[in-house]
Order: C-alpha cells, then structure tokens, then sequence
C-alpha cells in the first residue's frame, strides 16, 4: 500500500509539473480572492487567454473605472479575455477592511471578474507577476495600471492609469491580441 502511495505521489509530481511547465513563470503560484478563504491558480485561470491585469484600490479617483473593466470583460470574456485586479494598498488607497474594499468592487461596481487579495504590486515586496511586469514595461505610478498580457505571458501593452476601459487604444489592443 505504501509503494502505491509513493508511485502515486511521484506520478502526481510529474503531472503537477509538466503542467507548471506549460505555464509561464510570472503566472505560477496561487493567490487568495478579495474577501475570501478561496485561492485562485493564476496558470489556470490565464491558460490560452488574453489577460489583461489591473492593479486596483477602493478608495481613489480611478475606482470608478471598475465599471469600465467589467464591461470590457463581459465585452470580450467569450472571445478569450480573463481580466484580473490585484488590490494593492501601495499607494494608500486601498480600505483596511476587505469586506468594505469588496463591497465597492462587487456590489457598487457590479464586478464578475477575479479580483484577488491585497499585495504589493511595486518595489521589492512586489508579487512574482508585477516584479516581471514592471521588469518588463515598468511599475505602475498609481492605482489602475493595465497591463495586457499575450496567451504566451508575454506584455504586449502597459496602459496607465488615465486610459479608461473605454479607450479605442485598449480596445484596439485587446482584439488584436485576441485574434492572434
């Protein structure tokens, strides 16, 4: 029995993986939802998809874009979009309380999509995607940056906080990346 526990084990590491293997880097790990016990498997979540990732706050001029990036999910969600807001406290603009900063996502601003947990999104306490972003196309100055990442993990465009969602240039730049 425990030789079948061990093959077991084993072969249950090999797919585990095989599957991080078709996964970029800046993608792998886990990260808690907003007001949540529940982890999101970004590798998963983003797999052949488009990703548009914004890093988000509850409490600052821009927060009303959040209107504006649900309707661009569900604008473009069946063609292949996956957005992601990462609350980030980074610019003291996020709400101490979690369930506050997740009524003002969820319930005044109607958000579907997944919007994960506080964390650093600059500097060296940054999380393993903003460190590769910012790498790659530079930290967001302030709250709702978006970054529109390839199927491949690849930046394709880093927008700043003044595009809305609405913007012709991102709207652009998304179905481009989708019919790639």
């Amino acid at each position: 029995m425990k030789q079948l526990l061990f093959i077991g084990a084993i072969v249950m590491g090999i797919i585990s993986s095989t599957a991080n293997a078709d996964c970029p880097a800046q993608f792998q790990g886990e990260y808690r939802k907003l007001h949540s016990t529940e982890n999101i498997n970004l590798c998963q979540l983003v797999k052949n998809k488009v990703t548009l990732v914004v890093n988000t706050a509850s409490h600052c001029g821009f927060t009303s874009q959040f209107k504006g990036l649900e309707a661009l999910y569900k604008q473009y969600k069946d063609k292949g979009l996956v957005v992601v807001g990462f609350a980030s406290d980074d610019f003291k603009q996020e709400d101490d309380d979690e369930s506050k900063a997740a009524g003002i996502c969820f319930v005044n601003f109607g958000v579907t999509f997944t919007m994960l947990a506080p964390t650093h999104v600059r500097g060296d306490d940054a999380n393993t995607l903003f460190k590769y972003l910012n790498t790659e196309s530079g930290a967001p100055k302030w709250n709702f940056n978006k970054y529109l990442v390839g199927k491949d993990g690849s930046v394709i465009q880093h927008f700043g906080s003044m595009t809305s969602p609405d913007a012709d240039t991102l709207k652009k730049a998304i179905e481009a990346a989708l019919a790639q």
